[in-house]
């Protein structure tokens, strides 16, 4: 499902069930100690999503580790992301040649918990939503507003190695499942992503995916 709102150049792997390849490699173990029960079925998923992923670029089966933040840790030459919620888990990777950064969400199209949208949302982003709400109520922008900025964090963090807060991007839905996100914060390599998004099967699916940036405009790993 994820592929709809993805580029050619890049590659996914999704399943609406728990996926196990395998055993998790040792430094992958590490990293999930001893979690049972959702906690491990989500982590094994969403790393068999990203080795498939992986090898439909011609990657061999390689641990794919975590960062400081949580955030996966691809193979060198690989940029990618994760992604799971109740119902679905997926993996999106690309090549550094053609992609600059990815960042995947996913969220149950039900309505954010009472006072989340006041602590992640501006003032302008919640008219919209609101306004929104009444020209298509069949989503919940509420929770597709999260999963875009969601997926903002996701691009923005492996590209400078520097956190951000909800309101530190602001939000724009535009038509046919597109979206913008304007960054509030300054000293970045961009100012702001385009992204892409889609409804369906109770779920809401947003992706950003970049462009490789110009030689001397990367951020930190």
């Amino acid at each position: 499902m994820i592929e709809r709102i993805l580029p050619s150049a890049v590659v996914s792997a999704d399943t609406t069930a728990d996926l196990c390849d395998g055993p998790l490699f040792p430094e992958e173990e590490a990293l999930i100690g001893r979690a049972v029960g959702k906690r491990r079925r989500e982590f094994e998923s969403g790393r068999a999503c990203a080795r498939r992923a992986l090898g439909r670029l011609g990657v061999p089966p390689v641990a794919v580790t975590a960062g400081p933040r949580g955030e996966p840790l691809w193979p060198e030459g690989v940029v990618g992301s994760i992604t799971h919620c109740a119902g679905y888990r997926a993996a999106a990777a690309g090549s550094l040649r053609s992609v600059g950064g990815i960042g995947i969400d996913a969220e149950p199209n039900t309505p954010l918990p009472d006072g989340v949208l006041t602590s992640v949302a501006s003032p302008g982003e919640r008219d919209q939503v609101g306004l929104l709400a009444g020209l298509e109520p069949g989503v919940r922008w509420d929770r597709l507003l999260f999963s875009a900025k969601e997926a903002v964090y996701k691009v923005w963090y492996p590209l400078t190695g520097r956190p951000l807060d909800f309101e530190d991007a602001e939000i724009a839905f535009g038509r046919n499942g597109v979206f913008s996100a304007r960054l509030l914060v300054t000293g970045g390599p961009v100012t702001g992503f385009t992204g892409r998004w889609h409804a369906a099967g109770g779920l809401l699916l947003t992706a950003i995916v970049m462009r490789p940036l110009p030689a001397g405009r990367a951020g930190a790993s």
